[in-house]
């Protein structure tokens, strides 16, 4: 089943780690959408171009393994980054603009996720080697 529209509802139960094991998560329900992000604050964190997220209910994800290596950044007002502070795996990221939601780190992830990245955001910022 592809996604279609803004809210696509695939499996309901993910999982995913960091990259040194410290920090285990589970999705606990449905990924709402995913997207790209493009933005310059995206770039740094994840040293990449751009930055792919599975927005989830704050209610459904769960830290399974791992709470007290978690460190957070708050890189703008309202905006809370959270990554592994042994290894650095960025995990996700929350805003009190959407206070019942969470943005996760697909690159985490260890269940495959079937769908497609639906939306970019920020393509203001993408750069220009990227065709």
């Amino acid at each position: 089943m592809r996604p279609s529209g803004r809210f696509s509802f695939m499996s309901t139960e993910y999982r995913g780690s960091c990259l040194c094991g410290a920090v285990h998560w589970e999705i606990r329900g449905p990924i709402a959408r995913t997207s790209r992000c493009w933005c310059t604050m995206c770039q740094k964190q994840h040293g990449a171009a751009y930055a792919p997220y599975a927005n989830a209910a704050r209610a459904d994800f769960v830290i399974t393994q791992g709470e007290d290596a978690l460190a957070h950044y708050a890189s703008s007002p309202g905006v809370d980054r959270s990554f592994c502070k042994v290894c650095g795996s960025n995990i996700g990221w929350t805003t009190t603009e959407a206070a019942d939601r969470i943005a996760v780190a697909m690159g985490t992830f260890d269940t495959p996720y079937e769908g497609l990245v639906t939306r970019d955001l920020h393509l203001d910022t993408k750069p220009a080697w990227i065709p």
